[in-house]
């Protein structure tokens, strides 16, 4: 992996701080080897730097959605020409930002929150990235067989083109293969293998369909194929199913904190691979700047994809936490996962994920955040939301 000059601590586009591994801008996107060190217009973002560094690859990505659904379209910033949200004197120019003052504007995907009976999510911009790049969408729905839970979460590449984009597009595709095929009474394992599939394909389709309007630093960026990260779960009855491909991940936390928690999906990463093959201590791996370099993924440009599915059969109550790494970088043991869910999770799942927002960005925040927690088991039919 290159690194970057030791004089290089800020993007020269954007002026996004930088780390010693970044080989694109966080920010912005912009390839770090190609961009000439041009000045460009400083920009106040207000965006809060972390107290202590995290370890970051250089596939770093991320991205996200709504709950019901997902937006068609990434969502950009307030129209050009309108008044700026923060100084309220500066005109916004075409790139979403203030003439004036600087500052990015808000977009619809940077902070959204959903509940319904049976799910909670919340995904967050973090305090980094100049967009939000994770995707998310859930639904409850009851079948023949009970009440039915779908959650599904997806991590833009921003390594790669359009990362906002490919995580949308992930999400919309496989909760819509998920919720089709549950409901023709296919087996959650062999609809969640379908689902990952699908997702696939949709994001490979992009690679061939023009962006859909003019993206800000689009130029600076490396026109490699849109790609993302994905993770599901489903509870229904008292089975729970996952899938994944790539290093978003699903734990279990139990209600009886006396009892173990886990981690149930295994990453598609440098890391992971590392320890596998016993050449790593786990600790040692996820220390390296390698760590998040993924071996997995969905998009045109990867490799022949293979969902990894697993079922359980949970014995106690307790909830199911899907998240992007933006997350679990702050809590990565399903111990130190599980130290951080508040005790009364499964009935207020709302408050648990905001709780999980709060802990990322306290401790930094570098990523985009996203999670959804999910009760175990499902509330009943026509049980409300806690």
């Amino acid at each position: 992996m290159s690194q970057l000059p030791p004089q290089l601590t800020a993007c020269p586009v954007c002026h996004e701080p930088l780390e010693p591994a970044d080989n694109f801008c966080g920010g912005c996107g912009a390839d770090l080897s190609a961009v000439p060190p041009a000045p460009g217009r400083a920009r106040a973002d207000g965006w809060r730097q972390p107290d202590t560094p995290v370890v970051r690859g250089a596939d770093d990505y991320r991205l996200a959605p709504p709950a019901g659904g997902v937006p068609t379209q990434p969502a950009h910033g307030a129209s050009p020409g309108g008044a700026c949200a923060a100084c309220r004197s500066g005109m916004i120019d075409k790139d979403g930002y203030c003439e004036h003052c600087g500052h990015a504007q808000p977009r619809e995907r940077d902070h959204m929150e959903h509940e319904s009976a049976g799910v909670a999510a919340v995904t967050d911009r973090g305090l980094r990235h100049h967009r939000n790049e994770d995707a998310y969408a859930v639904s409850t729905t009851d079948l023949a067989g009970g009440r039915t839970v779908v959650a599904v979460v997806s991590d833009g590449v921003s390594s790669a083109s359009r990362p906002d984009e490919a995580s949308a597009a992930a999400c919309a595709a496989a909760h819509a293969a998920l919720v089709e095929d549950l409901e023709r009474g296919a087996p959650p394992r062999e609809a969640t293998h379908r689902a990952i599939v699908l997702a696939a394909e949709a994001v490979a389709g992009l690679a061939a369909a023009p962006a859909p309007r003019p993206r800000e630093h689009e130029h600076y960026r490396q026109e490699n194929a849109p790609a993302c990260t994905i993770v599901s779960a489903i509870v229904t009855g008292d089975l729970l199913t996952v899938g994944w491909v790539g290093d978003s991940r699903a734990y279990w936390v139990p209600d009886d904190r006396a009892t173990q928690p886990a981690r149930l999906t295994e990453d598609d990463s440098w890391a992971a691979q590392m320890v596998a093959a016993g050449l790593m201590s786990e600790a040692e791996a996820y220390a390296d700047e390698r760590a998040h370099a993924i071996t997995g993924w969905l998009g045109a440009d990867a490799y022949e994809v293979e969902p990894h599915t697993a079922s359980y059969h949970p014995d106690r109550p307790g909830v199911v936490i899907v998240c992007t790494d933006g997350l679990w970088n702050y809590a990565e043991s399903a111990e130190h996962m599980a130290a951080v869910v508040p005790p009364d999770a499964r009935t207020r799942p709302l408050e648990c994920a905001r709780r999980l927002l709060t802990h990322a960005l306290d401790g930094g925040g570098h990523d985009n955040v996203t999670v959804a927690v999910l009760p175990f088991p499902a509330p009943r039919e026509g049980a409300g939301s806690a």
